[in-house]
C-alpha cells in the first residue's frame, strides 16, 4: 500500500510471532531480536481469558483499557534491564494473574479493576516495545538506509495505543512510519498471496514439488530463539 523501499525496519508482531527484522529484499531478512517465549498476541489472548473477556483478546483488552487507570497496578517491563532487542511476555502475563487474584472481591474481579488491569498490561507492553524499538532503530540506522522507514505488521499492529506510541517514536527519530490498513493486519490470505506475488516478480517459480515446511524462519542464518523440533526451528 505504501511502496516502501528496501531496506526497512520491520516489527512483526502477532499472535504467533514477534521479531525485529531489517528487510533488505523480498526474501532477505536480518533478525535484530524477538520474543524468547510468548508472542504478544498470545499474551493478549491469555490476559483476556484470565479476566473473562471475549476472544480474540487484543480488541477486548484494548477496549476495556480505554479510559482506565494504567497506574493502579504495578507490572514489570521484562528485559528492559538487559541490552539488545529481545523481548519476553510470559512473566508479564503471570504478573497480571497475581494482580487479578489480589484484586478479587468475593471471588470476582470488579469491572473497574478489570479495566485498570487491561490498561496496566497494555501500558507495559507499549513501554517494552517503545524501548526495544528505539534500540532496533539505532542498529538499523547503522546501515545508513537511503530512506529510513519503520514498518509494523501483524495482528497486534492493529492496537491503537501501540501504533500511536511507535508513530511518535518514529517522529522523534526522523523515520517514516508505515502500518497496513487495519483490515489487512489480520488477513492471512492477503499476506500469503502478496508474499507469492513478490516471489513471482522476483523470478522464484517452482514446480510444486517443494516440501511443506510448517516452520520456516525468515532469517535462516540466525540461531533459533524458541528452540527447534522435528519440524525445524520455531522462530
Amino acid at each position: 500500500t505504501e511502496q516502501v523501499r528496501y531496506p526497512y525496519l520491520m516489527l512483526l508482531v502477532s499472535g504467533g510471532h514477534c521479531q525485529y527484522l531489517v528487510v533488505k529484499g523480498f526474501d532477505e531478512f536480518t533478525r535484530l531480536g524477538g520474543t524468547i517465549d510468548d508472542a504478544p498476541g498470545e499474551a493478549f489472548d491469555k490476559i483476556a481469558r484470565l479476566l473473562g473477556l471475549a476472544q480474540p483478546g487484543g480488541p477486548s483488552v484494548e477496549k476495556a483499557a480505554k479510559g482506565a487507570d494504567p497506574g493502579r497496578f504495578s507490572l514489570p517491563r521484562p528485559l528492559l534491564d538487559r541490552p539488545g532487542c529481545d523481548m519476553s511476555f510470559s512473566g508479564l502475563k503471570t504478573a497480571v494473574l497475581r494482580a487479578r487474584d489480589e484484586a478479587m472481591v468475593d471471588g470476582a474481579v470488579r469491572e473497574q479493576a478489570r479495566s485498570d488491569l487491561c490498561a496496566a498490561f497494555q501500558s507495559a507492553v507499549c513501554d517494552v516495545f517503545e524501548e526495544k524499538t528505539r534500540r532496533a532503530i539505532g542498529l538499523y540506522l547503522e546501515g545508513n538506509p537511503e530512506v529510513p522507514t519503520f514498518c509494523i505488521a501483524g495482528g497486534v499492529a492493529a492496537n491503537g495505543a501501540l501504533r500511536s506510541r511507535l508513530m511518535q517514536l518514529c517522529e522523534e527519530e526522523d523515520l517514516g512510519f508505515v502500518a497496513p490498513p487495519l483490515p489487512l493486519c489480520t488477513d492471512n490470505a492477503a499476506m500469503i498471496a502478496w508474499a507469492g506475488i513478490e516471489r513471482y516478480r522476483g523470478g522464484q517459480i517452482d514446480d510444486l514439488t517443494l516440501r511443506a515446511r510448517p516452520r520456516w524462519p525468515l532469517d535462516q542464518s540466525a540461531a533459533p530463539q524458541l528452540g527447534s523440533g522435528k519440524k525445524g526451528a520455531k522462530a
